[in-house]
């Protein structure tokens, strides 16, 4: 096993997109992996790539997807808390994972805080976006998407202040706000950080520091696969300089301690 890719799509909408050649490649590379649902219907109404799907992908090709996120609208309430238990508890996925610029939802809103305790007691872990977004780029008005939402502090922050026992994954270098991204990391144990959705040639130094650091511990490989083809991801880490027991540490190590990975 060359490395485990925490962040990986498997398609945003109801069809999942490529699995099949996705599985592949990941087998011909030597990787594994774990996938992503897909939810966003309150703020847009789009259909879901729903978690009984995602599980049925991660059953088919379970010798290289060890898990899987599922995705839940937080705004479905008691329901979004019922779906929670039966990700977990019935489809046997490792945690939940929140896009809150799509869905436009703050975490520490405390209408959402039901939810967060039902991780607790299930003891998932949940990884949030955060940072900006490829969603809407380019278009006008960002197509109505909001990045205010996915800013670390206060409302990432709070969530892991309230929820010592809540394992929080920060998705993404969290780009325009890095360094409260890090300052998290560095003050909140139960908080860490997964490098996906950069190509790490383009990590600003003072990632790339902490990484090689005092982060050693706390960061994860994610690629965002397709978005960042993970051939490519892993190219450019490996060209940039960090010590050989800090990249077994990214590559799985860290994945492997803390998400629970028994492999």
């Amino acid at each position: 096993m060359r490395a485990i890719d925490i962040h990986v799509h498997a398609g945003i909408g109801p069809e999942p997109r490529g699995v099949a050649e996705m599985a592949d490649l990941y087998r011909q590379m030597d990787l594994l992996a774990l996938p992503i649902a897909w939810d966003e219907e309150s703020r847009s109404g789009r259909p879901r790539l729903d978690n009984d799907t995602l599980a049925g992908i991660v059953k088919e090709h379970s010798d290289v997807f060890i898990g899987g996120w599922a995705c839940i609208d937080p705004w479905k309430g008691q329901m979004a808390v019922k779906e929670a238990e039966h990700v977990i508890r019935d489809l046997d996925l490792l945690g939940l994972k929140f896009q809150q610029d799509a869905q436009a939802f703050y975490p520490n809103d405390r209408r959402f805080y039901p939810l967060w305790e039902k991780c607790v007691e299930l003891k998932a872990p949940v990884m949030f976006h955060m940072g900006t977004t490829a969603y809407g780029v380019n278009q006008p008005g960002g197509a109505g998407i909001h990045l205010k939402y996915a800013r670390p502090i206060p409302y990432l922050d709070d969530v892991a202040a309230d929820f010592p026992e809540l394992t929080i994954v920060g998705a993404h270098p969290a780009w325009p706000w890095q360094e409260e991204m890090l300052a998290i990391v560095l003050h909140k144990s139960n908080v860490f950080i997964d490098l996906s959705g950069w190509s790490p040639k383009y990590f600003p130094e003072s990632l790339k520091r902490e990484v090689n650091g005092r982060l050693q511990d706390r960061a994860l490989f994610g690629s965002d696969h397709p978005f960042v083809p993970v051939a490519r991801w892993l190219s450019d880490f490996e060209k940039e300089g960090y010590k050989p027991e800090v990249m077994e540490k990214v590559l799985y190590k860290n994945a492997q301690r803390v998400l629970g990975l028994n492999i």
